[in-house]
This record gives C-alpha cells, sequence and structure tokens, in this order.
C-alpha cells in the first residue's frame, strides 16, 4: 500500500506541525485584526444589549443577522445532507472524497448558526428553553429550534470520526462509523424538514410581504433552493481549498476534483431549473404578472433570470463542454443567488409598504458581528483540515 501510495504518508506526517498561537497571529493578521473587532463588538453587544449595537426595532426584530447568519447560513451549509445522501443512500461513489469537507462545512455552518443566534436573542441565557423547558410544540419556530438543534449533533457525531481518527481512538471510530447509515437517514430527515420550516416562517406575514415573494409554496423553495445552495457551496468551497489548502490533500482529492465538480454542475443545473418553473408557476397561480413590471418585479427578475436560470445555463455548458472553470463560475453566481434571495424575502420583500423612512438598515457593528462569526468559521475549518484527515485518508484507515 506504501509502494501505491508514497505521497500519502509524506502529506500526513508533514501536516501535523506544532501549533503555535503567536505564529498563527503573524501569518494571518488580517484574521486576528477582525477576530479583535468582533471580541470588541461582542463585549458591547453583551453589556449594552441589542439596542447598543443594533438597528433592530419593533417593526423589524429580525435583521441581517437572521437574513445572513441563520437564513443564509443554513441554505448554505445543506451541502452536507445533500452530498452524505448521494453517496450513502444512492450509492454515488464517485462523490467519496467530497463527503468528509461536505460534512466539515456543514457541522461548522449549523454550529456558527447556533453561536450567532445567541448575539440575535435578547436573553441568549434562554436559547435552549424551547427544546429542555417550554415545548411550544404548536410553532412553526419550535420545530425549526427542535431540527437544527437534533441535526447539530447527527453532523457532530458523523464528523467525530475525523478527530477519533486524528486522536487515535480506533474504538468509538469504528462503533460511529457503523452507524453512518442511520445517521445519514436521519440528517436527510431533519433537514428536508428546517429547510422547508424556514420558509414556513414567513407564511404568517402574508400582508407584510411582497406578493411575488409570498407564497404557499415558499416552503418548498427554500427546500429544493437548499439543495443547489449546498452543492454550489461544496464546489465554491472546494476550489478554495485547491487553492489555499492544496498541500493537505492527497492523491485521492487531487485525482477526484475535477469529477465531483462535474457531478454536482449537473445536478445544479437540473434541480436549479425545476426551482425555476415553480418559482414562474406561483407568479402564475395568484395572476401576479402585473406586478413584473413595478421595480420590485425588475428585481424578482433579475433574481431568477440572473441568479437561477443564468447559472442554470452556465452549470449545463460547463458540463457539456468539461470547462471546470465554468462550473465554478456558476456556483459562485449561485451561493451568491441564495443570498440575494433569502435577503429578499426576510428583508427587501418584508414591510415593503412602510415609508423609506421607517425602512431597516443594519448597523455597522450588525455587519462587523456577521463578519466576526464568518471568520470564526473560515478559522476553524482551516485548522480542522490542516490538522485532522479531512482533505486526505488517515493512512492506517485506508483499507476501510
Amino acid at each position: 500500500m506504501n509502494a501505491q501510495h508514497p505521497s500519502t504518508d509524506n502529506i500526513h506526517n508533514k501536516t501535523t506541525p506544532a501549533f503555535s498561537p503567536g505564529r498563527l497571529i503573524r501569518e494571518n493578521k488580517l484574521t486576528a485584526l477582525l477576530i479583535a473587532m468582533g471580541l470588541f463588538v461582542t463585549v458591547i453587544r453583551f453589556t449594552q444589549g441589542l439596542g447598543g449595537v443594533s438597528n433592530l426595532d419593533d417593526n423589524y426584530p429580525w435583521g441581517i443577522w437572521i437574513s445572513f447568519d441563520l437564513l443564509c447560513g443554513v441554505a448554505l451549509a445543506a451541502g452536507g445532507y445533500t452530498v452524505t445522501s448521494a453517496y450513502y443512500l444512492f450509492g454515488l461513489k464517485d462523490f467519496h472524497t467530497a463527503v468528509r469537507p461536505a460534512v466539515t462545512s456543514a457541522f461548522l455552518g449549523y454550529l456558527f448558526v447556533v453561536v450567532a443566534l445567541h448575539f440575535d436573542v435578547g436573553r441568549p441565557l434562554r436559547l435552549v428553553y424551547p427544546v429542555f423547558v417550554s415545548q411550544g410544540t404548536t410553532s412553526v419556530l419550535f420545530e425549526v429550534g427542535l431540527c437544527v438543534f437534533l441535526y447539530l449533533t447527527v453532523l457532530a457525531v458523523e464528523w467525530s470520526i475525523s478527530a477519533f481518527e486524528w486522536l487515535g481512538w480506533k474504538g468509538i471510530r469504528t462503533v460511529i462509523v457503523r452507524l453512518t447509515i442511520p445517521l445519514t437517514v436521519m440528517g436527510v430527515i431533519l433537514s428536508t424538514m428546517h429547510q422547508s420550516s424556514l420558509g414556513a416562517l414567513y407564511l404568517i406575514a402574508p400582508s407584510k410581504m411582497h406578493p411575488l415573494w409570498y407564497s404557499p409554496f415558499i416552503p418548498v423553495f427554500f427546500f429544493i433552493s437548499s439543495m443547489f445552495a449546498g452543492m454550489s457551496m461544496v464546489v465554491f468551497e472546494g476550489s478554495l481549498a485547491h487553492k489555499g489548502l492544496h498541500d493537505q490533500m492527497d492523491e485521492a482529492h487531487l485525482r477526484d476534483a475535477d469529477k465531483i465538480t462535474l457531478g454536482f454542475g449537473k445536478a445544479c443545473s437540473i434541480v436549479m431549473m425545476g426551482y425555476l418553473f415553480i418559482r414562474i408557476f406561483a407568479i402564475a397561480m395568484d395572476n401576479n404578472w402585473n406586478l413584473l413590471s413595478t421595480a420590485y418585479g425588475k428585481w424578482l427578475m433579475l433574481e431568477l433570470l440572473g441568479f437561477v436560470a443564468l447559472p442554470s445555463f452556465l452549470y449545463a455548458v460547463g458540463v457539456r463542454e468539461k470547462k471546470i472553470g465554468l462550473i465554478r463560475f456558476a456556483a459562485v453566481v449561485t451561493v451568491l443567488g441564495v443570498v440575494l434571495n433569502r435577503f429578499n424575502v426576510s428583508l427587501v420583500a418584508f414591510n415593503y409598504n412602510l415609508p423609506s423612512a421607517e425602512k431597516y438598515f443594519p448597523h455597522w457593528m450588525e455587519i462587523a458581528l456577521s463578519v466576526f462569526i464568518v471568520t470564526l468559521m473560515v478559522t476553524a475549518y482551516r485548522f480542522i483540515c490542516t490538522f485532522m484527515p479531512v482533505l486526505r485518508e488517515h493512512p492506517d484507515y485506508k483499507a476501510h
């Protein structure tokens, strides 16, 4: 085995350096600056309350933290359930090397969504109440909270295989591996529930949302868009990892990268065309064609044509011509489109009939805290991929 893969052990040995916080700060000055700024704002948030760092009010109790950190974060972390279900449940073995990076990014995505909620909730110590103390079983928000809590637990268990291999805990690692299929099934079920329920939260506000975005199908929109959002994010992260963490990848990850990108490109193109169809069908069902000539209608057309139809076409062309760069570009456009959609639903189309003077715009500290959360997540991802077998296989478990 060593003769066939001489580089694998070298990669494994090379990527276990001694951890030095001082060296980490020196080599990542921008990261250190963003974290320092985030810690400063964090102190203000938890000493002066929400009013000290945000522009939230009764009209906009959910601001950029919910729009970006929660709605976008959960959608873009959907690569976990899409990749694991493709590999473990549908037998698409070509995605083997994409499983651990996808699970790692999904785990960190959901983990930092929960971290971000501690900033957004007025009384963060009561964040556990809906699950452990006072269950409001008739509330959609309770279902979202419970599913996110359970799915984060599932992701933590799935991801722990990498940590146990790094620590050398073979016994517990073997136990977790045997639970892979039931964990995958549970992850798909929970993801289906809470991805759609995030959209269902807005069903109670038909008078506040613009008719072009409000629809009884909005839970379906959120769920289907999470599919291509997650896959596109895996492609986007993979392209960044191949530049920044290239030396952490073994031969298998380097060899299979283009094949995996083509597979995700094909799937995204198909799913996005289906999503575009049901969005148009919703407009037709509500007979809102006349609204397309308004400013909001033109903004919707930009969302659907520029960030759904266009990347779907680019994906198709990229797969047909085997142009990996084009597929990666389409992935970036798709990720931006999902972010745009979540902001449109939660902010742009929400309270659309209020006067401009009463519209919400985030405080700079709200933006700073969101940047802080993203910086922490990226730093954690880099740390895990550097020290743990995520972008490479551990030599002791190749036969498994």
